[in-house]
């Protein structure tokens, strides 16, 4: 690296801090931006600098926004009888590509880690206490991750939300669509048998 002048060395350590990019890949990426006409360079820098300066957390869901409200909550098609509870952002968008959801979303920001100092004050528990209570939701349907982490996150909403007048669900578990048992671990395994259902 010291071969190229000082302005592709920044360039190239400024990329290699971002997730998944060792030297190497900067190292490419620089040389392929370097190589790009200008105005490509400069929608680039411009694009970082408006997400930086836009995206904002909407003030319903959580989720990631340009304006006050991000646009599935400004949807009037969405259900707003059906409330999904995520741990993330990226969570809302897996599900989201998929298809299978039309209701609404509630980020948490994260899920409870009492050793890592995360417990329910450091989440959005409160704000879905009073979303439910102030909204016309029907079910919540926890769908935070299935490790010790968000099986306990939902195991702690759905206590909380025990004395609220609505249906809780939690997402199902166990072998994957395609999946062959033999490769299945033993957790994910049990997962599948104790969510069975009638055929």
């Amino acid at each position: 690296m010291q071969h190229y002048p000082e302005s592709i060395r920044a360039l190239i350590r400024s990329l290699a801090k971002l997730p998944g990019v060792g030297e190497k890949t900067a190292e490419r990426l620089a040389i392929h931006i370097l190589r790009r006409p200008l105005n490509e360079a400069e929608t680039l820098a411009q694009s970082i600098l408006a997400v930086k300066h836009k995206v904002r957390l909407c003030t319903r869901c959580y989720g990631l926004s340009d304006g006050e409200q991000c646009h599935l909550c400004r949807d009037s098609a969405r259900d707003e009888r059906l409330l999904c509870v995520v741990e993330q952002p990226a969570d809302m968008i897996a599900l989201e590509k998929s298809g299978a959801f039309s209701g609404l979303y509630h980020i948490l920001g994260g899920a409870l880690a009492p050793m890592e100092g995360v417990g329910p004050e450091e989440l959005r528990i409160r704000e879905l206490l009073e979303r439910v209570r102030n909204s016309p939701v029907e079910e919540i349907i926890l769908a935070t991750g299935t490790g010790v982490e968000g099986e306990s996150t939902a195991a702690f909403i759905a206590q909380q939300l025990a004395q609220c007048n609505v249906r809780v669900t939690r997402i199902a578990s166990g072998v994957p669509v395609g999946g062959d048992l033999k490769y299945v671990d033993k957790v994910t395994l049990k997962c599948a048998l104790d969510g069975r259902h009638a055929l």
